[in-house]
C-alpha cells in the first residue's frame, strides 16, 4: 500500500496540468514526543527525521510537557513546544476535571518556553459539559491572556461544541486538531465560516487514521469538496503528521510508539494532494500559515517565491 501511494504521488506530479510544483519545505503543526516514543526514537533521531522530510518548523506536544523542551533545546529555531497537561495514560480523558491543570499551564506559559496549550481531547463520552467545566474555559481565557493558541481535538458527529467555544471565547485562537477528525467537508466549512478565531490542522486525515471523509480518492486525486474548502480558507489551514503509531494503542502508553518511523509516509500522502493545489495555496497550507501563527518568520524560511 505504501509503495502504491508513492507511485501514485509520482504519477500525479507528472500528469497533473497547470505546472503545479512539489512543496519542498514544510512546517509540521502536529507532532508528539511521548515517553513511549523516547525509547524508540531519540531526540537526535527526531531531528534527523525532520531533516529527511525537510520539515523546517515543528510544533511539538510533549508527554510529559518537558519532552518538547528537550527537543527545543537541541533545535530552538525549529521546534515550537506546546504545554500539554498530560502526564499519564489516563490524563487524555480526565484533564478537564483536574483544577491543577490551570495552575500548571499558567506556570508553564509564564516561563516563556511554551508557545501554546494542547493537545486537549474533547471526545464523546469524556468531554465535559461546558456549563460545568471550569478547567476548559479557564485554559481558553489563559491562552487569550498570553496571546497563544489552544489546540483542541474534538471528535463528534457534529461541530456544535467547537462552534459554542469559538463564540464564547472570540479572543482565543483555537487550533482545531484534525479539522474535527471525522467530520465531512461541509461540517468543517460550518466552523470555518462562523469562527474567524479557528485555524484547522489536517493531521491524521490520511488513509491510516481518520479514514472517513478522505481528502483524496483511492488514486490520490484531491476530491473537489476538499479542494474548494482549501481554496476558500487557505489562510487558516495548516498541515501536520501526528506521528502516533500503531493507531489502536491510544490509551496504551506503556507500549512502544513507533510513530516517528511512520512520519515519512504520512507526509508523502499529504504532499501528494498538496501539490495538486495552486502553488500559492500549497505554500500557505504547507508552511507559511504555521510560521505566521507562531511568529517564526525571522527563524524559519518556507519555500522561496518563484520569480516570473
Amino acid at each position: 500500500m505504501y509503495a502504491l501511494n508513492k507511485l501514485t504521488t509520482i504519477l500525479l506530479l507528472v500528469c497533473l496540468p497547470g505546472g503545479l510544483l512539489a512543496l519542498e519545505r514544510v512546517a509540521d503543526i502536529h507532532l508528539h514526543y511521548k515517553w513511549s516514543q523516547q525509547d524508540v526514537t531519540s531526540a537526535a533521531e527526531v531531528l534527523e527525521i525532520l531533516d529527511a522530510q525537510n520539515i523546517v518548523m515543528g510544533v511539538v506536544i510533549g508527554t510529559p510537557a518537558e519532552l518538547a523542551l528537550q527537543l527545543a533545546q537541541l533545535a530552538p529555531d525549529r521546534i515550537v513546544p506546546l504545554f500539554s497537561p498530560y502526564r499519564s495514560g489516563g490524563d487524555w480523558h480526565n484533564w478537564a476535571y483536574d483544577a491543577s491543570v490551570v495552575t500548571r499551564a499558567r506556570e508553564a506559559l509564564a516561563t516563556g518556553a511554551y508557545y501554546g496549550i494542547g493537545e486537549l481531547h474533547l471526545v464523546g463520552g469524556f468531554a465535559p459539559r461546558l456549563d460545568k467545566a471550569g478547567v476548559l474555559p479557564a485554559l481558553l481565557e489563559l491562552a487569550a491572556e498570553y496571546a497563544v493558541p489552544v489546540m483542541l481535538h474534538t471528535e463528534f458527529s457534529r461541530p456544535d461544541m467547537l462552534l459554542e467555544l469559538c463564540a464564547r471565547f472570540p479572543d482565543t485562537r483555537i487550533l482545531w486538531a484534525h479539522a474535527g477528525a471525522i467530520l465531512a467537508p461541509a461540517q468543517v466549512v460550518r466552523v470555518m465560516a462562523a469562527c474567524d478565531n479557528v485555524l484547522a490542522d489536517l493531521a491524521a486525515r490520511d488513509p491510516w487514521r481518520f479514514v472517513n471523509n478522505p481528502i483524496a480518492d483511492a488514486s490520490g486525486r484531491l476530491l473537489p469538496e476538499w479542494r474548494a474548502l482549501f481554496i476558500e480558507y487557505q489562510d487558516r489551514l495548516l498541515l501536520g503528521s501526528d506521528p502516533v503509531w500503531p493507531v489502536d494503542q491510544l490509551d496504551r502508553w506503556d507500549e512502544p510508539d513507533t510513530g516517528w518511523q511512520e512520519l515519512g509516509r504520512f507526509w508523502d500522502y499529504h504532499r501528494g494532494w498538496l501539490q495538486q493545489l495552486p502553488v500559492a495555496v500549497a505554500r500557505k497550507i504547507g508552511c507559511e500559515n504555521a510560521v505566521a501563527l507562531f511568529r517564526r518568520g525571522q527563524q524559519v524560511q518556507c519555500d522561496p517565491v518563484a520569480e516570473d
